[in-house]
């Protein structure tokens, strides 16, 4: 009997808010909710944004005078709603009007050139055609004789001007002592405490329930992390004459981000592992898990991903492919010299290329014993994530038949879970959707060839990119946690970055839900199907199943008198849980962080034949019975 990996928690930060409890799907449905869910979340967000304080539990404004959330809607809103989602690159990142530059020049002087400088600022070795005369302790004269090659400081355009950012005004390396980290790590610790504190749960009363081993952490990068605290800081340090700290390249590397999780703020001696697969990265860690979980060896696993990648470096990078969307290219599309940066990420419309953006989300995933056991209120499940590569290249970038093999075993595994009819008439598509010319023909052709074979005559689809942008190693984890919204509202996002579908676009079998959203109003979803797909032939698809289809799932399992007592268990989880969300929209977060302490003293392992006894966790690592190879044995 195969354990079924269920969702208990999850959280995290991204263009549009903080992820847990929906907040930032909310955000990106707003004009379809009540009045109440859209005032709420824009309270959460005029809070995380510093737009107002809290003060003895009080929404205030700058003068102290008190809020109520209608007063923050009325007020904030119109600045709350510019602030969110993909919009210009603010200049908290970098000026894309003056990006910094070096230009070089070559002088040739028609006379000896002199100047004056310090005598540790000399080159090693000296130039043959400089000569230098001593004028104090310190300061030398330089005689430059004939030709020489400088650079300058320079200042240009870029030619990308919008990014998926955090809301405005919030800083994840404020919300703990974050000293030399770089930003995707920040995000990480910030967004693996959003989704833990979502479970409703102590972490100690987690690992009391299980071995120390029996915990897992798959989470990456995969742009590794690029600013001047990581690998962008060591590979300028030379050329900007600075030097290199003793911390760039270690907290640089792609890893980090599950180092990070483990050392503070799980405290695990558990399971780690970071597997990148470019824009997959997160459906390629999410496979490890549910592989570890339904093989018996993890019982509880946090799978995320962490990506700060607006840098002018990473926007030269992806922008010298010819791979985002660009103002000029932007500016023909829509037809007039202003250019509405909202609207830069336009999956299966008339687009150009995608944004870039920076999120970082957390999964909490257990097996259903310990769901069950511990009353963890489940929020859907993750059955199976099908990997495929592309065979043979002509371009490292193009798409190629591996996503026809994924998607295609997601739907046949789906089939086998709610059956045919029901992956028909109830399941929907988190789509890729780049926002690049050749994914719309590509991806809609192969959705739309699938849907075919499998009969499906409107498969709903729909891409969370055009609201956050494209996160990377993270893409696939806003698509899981936008379909838990889906399931918790009944609303699927509209492509609202776009009027109408491209002409290019297959579609035949495919219902993609352009300019509004579509409120299901009471039609049960079942299943999503999240695809991604990325360079060098890097596919994935993963099939999430509802909490609704979940319950009657573990009802035939455990019978019906053991899932009434966990309902009853589940209540004080649901409290809990609701206790941190009301605190986090009052802007306390309560961040896990917890450098140096509880240390494990290695001298105080125990160590015998059956067992190892770690101190500091309740219960030891046994050595299982491993029957996997006994025909093979004398």
């Amino acid at each position: 009997m195969s354990r079924l990996p269920v969702i208990v928690g999850f959280g995290g930060y991204n263009a549009a808010g903080r992820s847990s409890f929906h907040h930032a799907f909310r955000r990106t449905v707003l004009e379809t909710l009540d009045a109440r869910a859209r005032q709420e979340t824009l309270a959460g967000l005029a809070v995380m944004m510093k737009r107002v304080t809290v003060v003895d539990d009080q929404y205030r404004d700058e003068t102290g005078a008190p809020l109520t959330p209608v007063d923050i809607e009325a007020r904030y809103g119109a600045d709350i709603l510019a602030s969110t989602l993909v919009r210009r690159i603010e200049k908290r990142y970098l000026d894309v009007d003056a990006a910094h530059w070096h230009k070089q020049l070559s002088l040739e002087a028609d006379a000896p050139l002199h100047f004056t400088t310090l005598r540790k600022q000399l080159p090693e070795p000296l130039p043959a055609n400089w000569s230098v005369e001593p004028l104090d302790g310190q300061q030398v004269r330089v005689t430059l004789h004939g030709s020489c090659d400088i650079k300058v400081d320079s200042y240009r355009p870029l030619p990308v001007k919008s990014a998926g950012q955090l809301p405005s005004g919030f800083e994840p390396g404020e919300l703990y002592n974050s000293h030399f980290h770089p930003r995707g790590l920040q995000l990480a610790i910030v967004a693996a405490t959003d989704a833990l504190r979502s479970v409703g749960l102590p972490w100690e009363t987690i690992v009391d329930r299980v071995e120390p081993d029996e915990v897992a952490v798959f989470a990456g990068s995969i742009m590794s992390q690029l600013d001047e605290n990581g690998f962008g800081g060591l590979m300028q340090s030379r050329l900007k004459g600075s030097r290199v700290s003793s911390k760039q390249l270690a907290l640089g590397l792609n890893s980090m981000p599950a180092d990070f999780v483990n050392a503070y703020v799980l405290g695990s001696v558990g399971t780690t592992g970071s597997v990148t697969g470019a824009c997959a990265t997160f459906l390629y860690n999410l496979q490890k898990a549910i592989d570890a979980i339904a093989a018996g060896r993890t019982r509880v696993a946090l799978v995320g991903n962490s990506e700060a990648p607006i840098t002018a470096e990473c926007i030269e990078g992806y922008g010298a492919m010819g791979a985002l969307a660009t103002e000029e290219n932007l500016r023909l599309i829509e037809g007039r010299d202003e250019v509405d940066f909202r609207r830069a990420s336009r999956p299966f419309g008339e687009n150009c290329g995608f944004t870039l953006a920076e999120s970082s989300q957390f999964v909490v995933l257990m097996d259903d014993a310990l769901a069950m056991e511990l009353g963890a209120d489940i929020h859907g499940a993750l059955p199976d994530v099908f990997i495929n590569a592309d065979g043979y290249k002509k371009s490292i970038s193009a798409p190629g038949p591996g996503n026809y093999l994924t998607m295609a075993k997601a739907v046949a595994s789906a089939v086998q879970l709610v059956g045919l009819e029901g992956v028909r008439e109830r399941s929907f598509i988190h789509a890729h959707g780049s926002s690049t010319p050749a994914n719309r023909v590509t991806e809609s052709e192969l959705l739309d060839r699938v849907a075919e074979a499998f009969g499906i005559e409107a498969w709903p689809v729909t891409a969370v990119k055009a609201y956050l942008g494209h996160t990377l190693a993270t893409a696939s984890a806003d698509q899981v946690i936008a379909a838990l919204g889906t399931f918790k509202y009944g609303i699927l996002p509209g492509i609202k970055t776009i009027d109408r579908v491209a002409d290019d676009v297959h579609q035949r079998h495919l219902d993609i839900i352009a300019g509004r959203d579509r409120h299901l109003d009471g039609r049960e979803m079942d299943v999503c199907f999240v695809n991604s797909k990325g360079f060098g032939g890097n596919n994935a698809s993963g099939v999430v199943l509802s909490p609704r289809r979940v319950e009657a799932m573990l009802r035939r399992r455990y019978g019906e008198a053991a899932f009434e007592d966990y309902q009853a268990r589940r209540e004080a989880t649901r409290a809990a849980a609701l206790a941190y969300d009301a605190e986090a929209l009052k802007g306390r977060f309560d961040i896990l962080y917890r450098f140096g302490q509880d240390l494990i003293d290695d001298s105080a392992i125990q160590l015998s034949p059956e067992r190892v006894v770690v101190p500091g966790f309740t219960r030891p690592v046994t050595f299982k019975p491993d029957s996997r190879y006994r025909d093979m044995l004398d």
